[in-house]
C-alpha cells in the first residue's frame, strides 16, 4: 500500500505524512513529495515529468511529520486525539522535487517495491502559482480603504486561487471582531484566519476558534468603520503585525470577491452587517435561567438524582442538557431501548423501555422535569458513526445515507469519511440540502413531538476537512466547509419550529450566518484561570459579531476540577453573562467525580463557601431573567449586543481599551470580572455617567479608574444610576 494525498488531510494548521508540501507551490519553489507506505515496502521511486522529460527521484524513509495531537492536559477527548496522531505517524517516505516554474505543468507518480513485487500509484499533477496584478475582480461597497496598487491575484495554470489587498490602518485605531476569538479583544498587531476548527482546549494559546467570521471593526478616535469579506472560503488577516499601518487581507477565491464596508457607531454597523449576514431570532426567557449538565449523567436515575439535589439544596435550575442519553450509535434512540430497525422514522410507540434499562421511562422523566419548570435538551452530532461497523438501525441509516447520495462527497463521488480525530471515518450528512435536512431530522421528530423535549445541543460541526469536497448546494470544500455548522443548527431549529417549539439549539461551531440560529457556548476548555480569561474574551468578541445568546462551561469542563476560588469567581462572572451553565467532561465514571455541580465542588474542595455562594448567584440569576429577556429583545431588534465590550457604548473613550475584559450586560449593568487568584479588590474603569455598586448601593462617578472590593460572593458589578431603582430588587436592595 502507498498513499499520497497532494493536499493532505485538509487539516488547516498541520501537514500530514502523505501530502505535497507546500500543497500549492509558488514560482521558484520545489516541493516535498510525501507518501505513506505499508511496512513491507522496501523502496519507493517517484517518476517526475517536466516538459516531457521523465526523471526518477528516490524517496527515503522520513521521520514522522508532526501533526496536531498529543496527550494534552487530560480528558477522554485528548486520548482520542493522541491515538489518531500516533496512528498516522508510521510508514512515512519523502523526496524533494526539482524547482517548479509558473506556466509549466508537472506530473508525478510513485512506484513502491516489495519482496518480489511492485505497485504503481496513479498520476498526480501540479503547477506553480504566481502573484500578479491581474486575475480577477475585487468589488468594494461602502467605505473604501483599499490601498491603491495593493491588490494582487495568485493564479496557477488552472486560474485564480487567492486575492491579497491592503487596508490602511490609522493611528489609534483598534481592530475588533472576526467572530469568537479567545486570544484578544483588540487584534491589532496579530495575525489570524477564518477557519471553523475544533481546537480541543487552549484556544487562546493557538489563536483558533470554532466560530470565525471574516468581519471586523476599525474603531478609532475619528469614528468607526467595518468590513465583511463576503465569502465562506478561508481568509487570512494580518492586522498590523507585519506593517503597523496596514491591515492585509488574503482570501481564497475563484476570481471574484466582494468587500462590504459599513460605518457609523458600532451598534449601527452591527445592525447593517446583520441585515447581510442574517439577524438573530428572539428566544424564550427560560434560556436565561441556570443550565446544568455533565457528560456522565447517563441514566434516568442519575439525571433525576442530580435535579433532586438542585431542589433539595434550593439552587434553582431552568435547563437540563442530557448528553449521554442515546445509544451512541444512532443518536435517535435512548440507550437500552428495544425496537425494530426501520427505514422510516420511528414513533415513540415503536420503542420499548425495559424496567431495568438506563432510561426506563423517558416520557415520564421529561414530564416530571417539566412539572418542576426545567426544560430539557438532548445532545446531537452531525455524523453517522461507522466505527465500530454499524449494525441494527445505525446500519440502516448508513445505507440510506450512501444509497440516496445524502452524504457530503469526495471529489471522485465517494462518500466523505470524517478525517478528524473525533468519530474518525464517520459519514457526514449533507445538510446544505433541504431534502437531507428533512430526512436527518425526521428520525428525531418523535423526541420533540411525543417526548416533548425543548431543544438540542448541536455539538460538533467542525468535521468537514478538504478543499475539494462536494456539497449538494454546488459548493466545494473550500467554500462549503465553513457553512456546515450553520446548516446543522438551522436543520434542528427548523425541526423545533415545525413542532411548535422555539428553535433552541446549543452550538459551539459556526460561521457568518450563525447569528440567526440559536444559542452558543465557547467549546471545550480546562478548569484554569487562563481559560477563564480567554472565555470572557470569546464572549465579548462573539457578541460583537452578532451572537446574542452566548455562554461557556463556567470554570471549565475538563481536567482537574477547579478549586473553590476559581469556581466561584467563574460562577460570579457567568451569573452576568447571557447564558449561565455548568458542564463536565466524561471521566470514565471514576471516583472522585469530575462533575462541576456546586455540591460536588463543595465536597471535593471541602470549602463551606461553595454552596451558599453559588445558591445566592443562582437566585440573583432567577431575578435577573426579565432584564436579560428585555435586553436580548432590544439586541435582536437592532440594538447593541446583550453582552458587549465597552467600545459599543463608549467608543470615543480611549481609556476603555486598558480594561479589555470589562463588559456591559445590556444597557444598565457593567461587569468587572475578577480573573486572578488571591484578589481581594480589583481595579476597573467606569465610563462616563454615575454608577451604583449593586451590592453596596454606593454611587461612583464615571470617567475614571476605580478600585473596588471583590469578595467572592459580591463580584464587582455596577448599574447605571438612572436604571438602579428598577434593578435594585434583583440584588436585594
Amino acid at each position: 500500500m502507498i498513499r499520497h494525498r497532494p493536499m493532505g488531510s485538509g487539516h488547516p494548521y498541520a501537514e500530514t505524512e502523505d501530502q505535497r508540501a507546500p500543497a500549492r507551490p509558488l514560482d521558484g519553489e520545489s516541493v516535498e513529495l510525501r507518501v505513506r507506505a505499508s511496512a513491507n515496502v522496501r523502496s519507493i521511486v517517484c517518476e517526475w515529468v517536466a516538459d516531457g522529460v521523465r526523471t526518477e527521484l528516490l524517496l527515503t524513509k522520513a521521520d514522522a511529520v508532526q501533526g496536531e495531537g498529543g496527550a494534552g492536559d487530560g480528558g477522554h477527548l485528548a486520548s482520542a486525539q493522541a491515538k489518531a496522531t500516533r496512528a498516522a505517524a508510521a510508514g512515512a517516505w519523502s523526496v524533494r522535487s526539482p524547482v517548479l516554474r509558473a506556466g509549466s505543468r508537472y506530473a508525478y507518480r510513485f512506484k513502491a517495491g516489495t519482496e518480489g513485487a511492485s505497485r504503481t500509484s496513479r498520476w498526480f499533477g501540479v503547477t506553480a502559482a504566481r502573484w500578479d496584478e491581474d486575475g480577477g475582480s475585487l468589488h468594494v461597497s461602502g467605505p473604501d480603504r483599499v490601498v491603491p496598487g495593493s491588490v494582487r491575484w495568485l493564479s496557477d495554470g488552472d486560474g485564480p486561487l487567492r486575492v491579497r489587498f491592503d487596508l490602511r490602518l490609522h493611528p489609534g485605531e483598534h481592530v475588533v471582531g472576526f467572530g469568537e476569538r479567545f486570544d484578544a479583544v483588540d487584534q491589532r498587531g496579530r495575525t489570524l484566519d477564518s477557519v471553523v476548527f475544533e481546537q480541543y482546549k487552549n484556544q487562546g494559546a493557538h489563536g483558533r476558534t470554532y466560530l470565525p467570521m471574516p468581519f471586523f471593526y476599525l474603531i478609532g478616535p475619528d469614528g468607526s468603520q467595518a468590513w465583511h469579506v463576503r465569502t465562506s472560503a478561508r481568509v487570512w488577516f494580518d492586522a498590523g503585525a507585519t506593517d503597523p499601518a496596514i491591515l492585509r487581507i488574503e482570501a481564497e477565491t475563484d476570481g471574484d470577491l466582494t468587500l462590504n464596508g459599513y460605518e457609523g457607531t458600532p451598534a449601527d454597523i452591527l445592525a447593517q452587517f446583520l441585515k447581510d449576514a442574517g439577524s438573530p431570532e428572539e428566544l424564550p426567557s427560560w434560556v436565561f435561567r441556570l443550565w446544568a449538565s455533565a457528560n456522565e449523567w447517563n441514566t434516568q436515575e442519575r439525571v433525576l438524582a442530580e435535579m433532586n439535589r438542585h431542589r433539595d439544596l434550593d439552587i434553582p435550575v431552568g435547563v437540563l442538557v442530557i448528553e449521554a442519553w442515546s445509544d451512541e450509535s444512532t443518536f435517535t434512540a435512548f440507550r437500552g431501548a428495544e425496537y425494530t430497525p426501520a427505514e422510516h422514522p420511528h414513533a415513540l410507540s415503536d420503542y420499548t423501555f425495559p424496567p431495568g434499562s438506563p432510561w426506563p421511562d423517558p416520557k415520564a422523566m421529561i414530564d416530571d422535569l417539566h412539572a418542576r419548570d426545567i426544560k430539557v435538551l438532548l445532545w446531537q452530532i452531525p455524523l453517522q458513526k461507522m466505527r465500530p461497523h454499524p449494525t441494527g438501525q445505525a446500519a440502516v441509516d448508513a445505507r440510506q445515507l450512501v444509497d440516496n447520495g445524502y452524504g457530503v462527497r469526495e471529489a471522485d463521488g465517494r462518500p466523505y469519511r470524517n478525517r478528524g480525530w473525533w468519530f474518525p471515518l464517520a459519514l457526514m450528512p449533507d445538510l446544505s440540502s433541504q431534502e437531507v435536512r428533512d430526512w436527518w431530522t425526521a428520525k428525531r421528530r418523535y423526541l420533540v413531538d411525543e417526548l416533548d423535549i425543548d431543544g438540542f445541543k448541536t455539538d460538533g460541526g467542525e468535521h468537514a476537512w478538504g478543499h475539494d469536497l462536494r456539497y449538494a448546494d454546488g459548493r466545494r470544500g473550500r467554500d462549503g466547509n465553513g457553512l456546515v455548522p450553520v446548516h446543522y443548527a438551522r436543520a434542528f431549529g427548523d425541526l423545533l419550529r415545525s413542532c411548535g417549539k422555539p428553535p433552541v439549539t446549543f452550538s459551539r461551531a459556526g460561521f457568518t450566518g450563525s447569528q440567526a440560529h440559536g444559542v452558543f457556548w465557547a467549546g471545550d476548555e480546562a478548569s484554569t484561570w487562563t481559560a477563564f480569561r480567554s472565555s470572557i474574551t470569546a464572549g465579548i468578541t462573539a457578541s460583537a459579531c452578532g451572537i446574542v445568546y452566548w455562554g461557556w462551561d463556567l470554570a471549565g469542563f475538563s481536567g482537574p476540577i477547579p478549586d473553590a476560588e476559581l469556581y466561584l469567581r467563574a460562577a460570579g462572572a457567568a451569573c452576568f453573562m447571557p447564558i449561565m451553565q455548568y458542564h463536565s467532561e466524561f471521566n470514565h465514571h471514576r471516583e472522585p467525580k469530575g462533575d462541576r455541580t456546586p455540591w460536588n465542588i463543595a465536597e471535593r474542595t471541602g470549602d463551606p463557601r461553595v454552596l451558599p455562594v453559588f445558591r445566592a448567584f443562582a437566585r440573583v440569576r432567577e431575578r435577573l431573567v426579565p432584564y436579560l429577556a428585555e435586553s436580548a429583545r432590544q439586541a435582536v431588534h437592532g440594538g447593541a449586543p446583550l453582552m458587549r465590550g465597552l467600545f459599543f457604548d463608549h467608543a470615543d473613550d480611549p481609556e476603555i481599551w486598558r480594561f479589555p475584559l470589562q463588559y456591559q450586560l445590556g444597557d444598565a449593568l457593567l461587569v468587572i470580572p475578577v480573573t486572578e487568584p488571591g484578589v481581594e479588590q480589583v481595579s476597573g474603569y467606569l465610563p462616563a455617567g454615575d454608577w451604583v455598586h449593586v451590592w453596596t448601593g454606593t454611587t461612583h462617578p464615571g470617567g475614571r479608574e476605580v478600585t473596588l472590593p471583590a469578595p467572592l460572593d459580591q463580584p464587582p458589578v455596577l448599574c447605571r444610576a438612572d436604571r438602579w431603582p428598577a434593578l435594585a430588587p434583583v440584588f436585594g436592595a
